[in-house]
C-alpha cells in the first residue's frame, strides 16, 4: 500500500496492478457498451462508478481510478464525504462532486420509491381504486403499472364503456407499460350490475392481454372485477394461465 500526500493530509492507496486504458478492453466489454447492450444491473460497482467519473488520471485508467476509490471506502460509497474524496490523487473537485450528487440522487429517489402503494394482493389492488369507479353507472377499465417490487409507476384509465360492456384493446393497455418501463400490469374494471362474476367477454378480454404481456415480456398480473365492497380475482381463481 502506497500513501499519497495532498495538501496538509494522507490518503492510503492501495498498490493495485494496472488494469490498462478503457481502449485496451474489448469494445463490447466496456462499461458505457455493456450497459447500452444489456442494462445497468450486469456492471459491477467498479465499472458503475467509473461510468460516473468518466475518465482517468495522469498515470491511471478510470477502472484503476473507481477500484482505488471503492478501495480507500471499504463501507461504501454513500455516506463518503466531498472533502474525503477529493483528497484521493485523480479525484479533485469535479469527480468528487459527481460520486457524492450521484449517491444523493439514488437516496433521494429511493425514498421516494419507499412512497409508493404495493400493489402486491387483490385487497391492496381494491383499496387504489376510487370510489367513484367502484360504485359507478359505466363501466371503467384501469390499469396499473407496477416495477420489479409491485410498486405502483402509474395509474391509466383506459376505458370508459357504457352500462354493460367496455371495449378494450391490448395496444391501449401496454403502450403505457412500455412508456413507463413497466414490470408488470394489472388491469381493474367495475360491474355496474353489482354482480362481480366475470362474463365472457372478460374471460376473453383477459385472455387477450395474457397473450399481450408474454409477447412483450410484462405479464399481467391479475385481473380485478369489482361491484360495490366485492370483487373477483382473475389471479386467485387461477385464470391467468
Amino acid at each position: 500500500m502506497s500513501v499519497e500526500k495532498t495538501s496538509g493530509a494522507a490518503v492510503y492507496a492501495p498498490a493495485l496492478p494496472q488494469r490498462g486504458l478503457l481502449r485496451d478492453i474489448h469494445p463490447a466489454e466496456r462499461p458505457r457498451e455493456k450497459l447500452a447492450r444489456r442494462g445497468p444491473q450486469p456492471l459491477s460497482d467498479q465499472e458503475l462508478l467509473a461510468l460516473v467519473l468518466r475518465s482517468g488520471c495522469a498515470g491511471r485508467g478510470v477502472m484503476d481510478l473507481a477500484a482505488i476509490v471503492m478501495e480507500g471506502f471499504p463501507e461504501g460509497l454513500a455516506g463518503a464525504q466531498f472533502s474525503a474524496l477529493r483528497r484521493i490523487k485523480g479525484m479533485g473537485v469535479s469527480r468528487a462532486a459527481a460520486v457524492v450528487a450521484a449517491f444523493e440522487l439514488g437516496r433521494r429517489w429511493a425514498g421516494r420509491q419507499e412512497l409508493r402503494p404495493v400493489l402486491d394482493s387483490p385487497g391492496r389492488v381494491i383499496e387504489a381504486v376510487p370510489a367513484a369507479v367502484r360504485d359507478g353507472r359505466k363501466e371503467h377499465l384501469l390499469a396499473f403499472y407496477l416495477n420489479a417490487r409491485s410498486q405502483l409507476l402509474a395509474q391509466e384509465t383506459v376505458s370508459i364503456g357504457t352500462l354493460s360492456a367496455s371495449l378494450v384493446h391490448p395496444r391501449e393497455v401496454f403502450s403505457p407499460a412500455v412508456a413507463h418501463s413497466a414490470a408488470a400490469v394489472i388491469v381493474v374494471h367495475n360491474h355496474p350490475s353489482g354482480d362481480c362474476s366475470p362474463s365472457a367477454d372478460d374471460r376473453d378480454t383477459t385472455r387477450r392481454l395474457v397473450r399481450a404481456g408474454e409477447i412483450l415480456g410484462i405479464p399481467l398480473m391479475d385481473h380485478v372485477i369489482v361491484a360495490g365492497p366485492g370483487f373477483y380475482s382473475f389471479r386467485e381463481h387461477g385464470l391467468l394461465g
